[in-house]
């Protein structure tokens, strides 16, 4: 059964030391050769997109069972561990932690003038999660982690973690591009999680309509909408916030609504994309939408094999170095049988065609 959505996770501190480390990446890496082999990288993007599995990896590869760095150092073992074996295997990966996330698309580039495909659809997938999962959804957990995977036919997911410091708690977002139909309704194929906040979500199916009169909005005339505004500034809405010009800055929100009054955005991604245009003005939008359309927010939130070799934390009980070291081992073994059993296949298809053409 196909899953991918959102893991919930406890805010945990500290890293994965050296030694770990060097074998997560030397591990993850034998891992996924494998499974490229075995199964192909479409599979691989499917395991990986699911909350679950992703979580079992971490486990696997001697990680805290359920800390937030799962997300961070499993995804960074990967990027590392299959380093200079992308074009091989098919699979690439870009992003990473706090400003390496803002290399994302630069990244991209450079893998797409190495290896010649179009970046533009990589791009923008890595983009418009990020503005979905942190402006479109607004539930109190701001990204700080991004990372996309994704091969030269097309295929990608996307991991993403954000922090609610308040609550002491994470929050991984996980995107597949084959399980999705829309990037702005409902596109979490599933949903994981321990922990529910309020929250505001364009995403949801009831709020098409609202995303709709959103996207009119903001083709009217700023002052015109700014005037709705001060309609609702002292109005306290029933589980909602409350929106006041204190939060929204006029010279800001006037500056954001030029941009799109002068751009006219076509639908809600394109209005998503439009740089400086974040959760406030959005949630600001919507209230006016509310307001002069009558279309309702959604406050639906869609948040709903660690003994393998141990844990850095001691638990379940330290990590097996021994173990670790025979199980990368055992794999690499594995790929290699893998290989060979594989060059036996195109051996013996090409005798048949040797075959075929003395017949």
């Amino acid at each position: 059964m196909l899953k991918s959505g959102i893991a919930t996770l406890p805010l945990h501190g500290g890293k994965a030391p050296q030694w770990l480390f060097q074998r997560m990446k030397a591990l993850s890496r034998a891992i996924i050769e494998l499974m490229v082999i075995e199964f192909g990288t479409k599979e691989l993007l499917r395991r990986l997109s699911d909350p679950f599995w992703f979580q079992s990896l971490g486990c696997i590869l001697g990680f805290d069972w359920h800390s937030s760095g799962v997300t961070t150092t499993v995804t960074g073992a990967i990027k590392e561990g299959i380093k200079g074996m992308e074009k091989d295997l098919g699979l690439f990966v870009a992003g990473g932690k706090a400003k390496v996330a803002l290399q994302t698309p630069n990244e991209i580039i450079r893998f797409s003038e190495k290896e010649g495909f179009d970046p533009n659809i990589f791009i923008y997938a890595s983009k418009l999660s990020a503005k979905v999962d942190n402006v479109a959804i607004q539930d109190g957990f701001n990204l700080y982690h991004h990372t996309i995977f994704f091969t030269t036919t097309g295929d990608w997911c996307v991991i993403q973690q954000g922090m609610n410091e308040s609550l002491k708690k994470a929050r991984r977002y996980h995107w597949l591009s084959f399980a999705m139909s829309s990037f702005v309704e409902e596109p979490h194929y599933a949903v994981c999680c321990d922990v529910r906040t309020k929250t505001l979500n364009f995403t949801a199916r009831e709020a098409k309509r609202l995303r709709q009169t959103t996207v009119e909005i903001t083709k009217h005339n700023p002052d015109n909408i700014l005037k709705e505004l001060i309609k609702i500034q002292h109005l306290s809405l029933p589980t909602r916030h409350e929106i006041t010009l204190k939060d929204v800055k006029y010279e800001n929100l006037h500056k954001i609504l030029l941009k799109t009054y002068e751009s006219h955005p076509s639908d809600f991604e394109s209005l998503l994309l439009t740089k400086g245009f974040g959760a406030k003005t959005l949630r600001a939008l919507a209230l006016t939408s509310e307001l002069i359309y009558g279309t309702p927010l959604s406050y639906q939130d869609p948040a709903k094999f660690s003994f393998a070799h141990g844990g850095k934390d001691k638990i379940p009980y330290p990590v097996n170095i021994k173990i670790y070291d025979r199980t990368i081992d055992v794999i690499k073994k594995a790929i290699e049988e893998a290989k060979i059993g594989r060059q036996e296949k195109k051996e013996t298809l090409k005798r048949l065609s040797l075959i075929t053409e003395v017949l």
